[in-house]
């Protein structure tokens, strides 16, 4: 556990040795973490946004391909959404009812919460809300969600998220304050995208207790 932690503090270090050390098997590596990410709802900690955020800015300095790395991400990105989407699909409505040592119901009932409050248009949305992304494809499968209609959203939603974070860890990356204040910026960065989500959650229960009483 602890040599995960550090890993995740930092990443930008043991990315560039990677890179380094094992040349086109980074690519690899990239596209494992980000399709497991947003592909198994199992996997919610991993680290997508900080992933990107750090490879553009290794790309800026010259220890990645730039284009090598935005075609992996986009196809972890589409094709861990796709699967993720169907594994829902396959297992239905009864997940809601069934508690599970390998899904955080709290998490569950947060992207349903979200889907329901913004329809379609969550996949796109979810792309930028750690933890919630890894499961709104899931409640998309669930709720038998049009596939044309997902995977239009889904090429959407990867396309803005990794481009986006992309082009700043490119532009801001090598910043030396950033750079030294990584895991705090990162960390930040994840409070305020979850509080939209914290917000329904925190309403919907408001709601329950008043229509119970």
């Amino acid at each position: 556990m602890q040599n995960i932690f550090d890993f995740l503090l930092h990443l930008d270090r043991y990315l560039a040795a990677f890179a380094q050390h094992y040349g086109l098997w980074v690519y690899a590596l990239l596209f494992i973490i980000i399709f497991a990410e947003t592909g198994l709802v199992i996997t919610p900690f991993l680290p997508g946004d900080t992933l990107i955020f750090v490879t553009g800015a290794l790309a800026a300095s010259g220890h990645i391909y730039w284009p090598a790395a935005v075609l992996v991400f986009l196809a972890g990105a589409i094709l861990g959404n796709l699967s993720n989407y169907e594994i829902g699909r396959a297992l239905g409505p009864r997940v809601f009812t069934k508690r599970s040592r390998w899904l955080n119901k709290r998490h569950l009932d947060e992207a349903h919460a979200y889907f329901t409050r913004y329809g379609a248009i969550t996949i796109v949305i979810a792309r930028f809300l750690p933890i919630i992304r890894t499961f709104v494809p899931f409640v998309a499968g669930i709720g038998r969600m049009s596939r044309l209609l997902y995977i239009a959203y889904t090429v959407a939603g990867a396309a803005l998220w990794v481009g986006s974070v992309f082009v700043v860890g490119v532009f801001f990356g090598n910043i030396p304050f950033v750079r030294d204040n990584l895991t705090l910026i990162v960390l930040g960065a994840v409070v305020v995208s979850l509080i939209p989500a914290m917000v329904i959650v925190v309403r919907k229960r408001f709601r329950h207790t008043a229509e119970s009483e």
